[in-house]
């Protein structure tokens, strides 16, 4: 069931927790151009609110990097790059 919460959190009163990575696993994407994605999402850090969700469970605050690399780019689509702009 979805549920259309918007949580109002005090971001004064968040914890910050420690974590420990398990696992950082990429996810690859094939684009219908065919070129490939490679995506990560890397935890940067973790904060728990004391507020509470509506069925009563903890919210977390996270900071999070995407990490994307570029394979596979078709040839047809690399081309060389424009001039620089000259200063004015």
């Amino acid at each position: 069931m979805s549920v259309n919460f918007k949580p109002n959190i005090d971001m004064s009163t968040a914890t910050d927790i420690d974590w420990v990575s398990s696992e950082e696993h990429w996810n690859t994407y094939k684009l219908k151009d065919g070129t490939t994605l490679k995506l990560r999402v890397v935890l940067r850090g973790v904060k728990r609110a004391l507020e509470k969700s509506p069925s009563g469970e903890p919210m977390y605050l996270t900071n999070v990097e995407f990490v994307t690399r570029v394979l596979d780019i078709p040839k047809e689509l690399i081309t060389l790059p424009s001039q620089p702009m000259k200063p004015t």
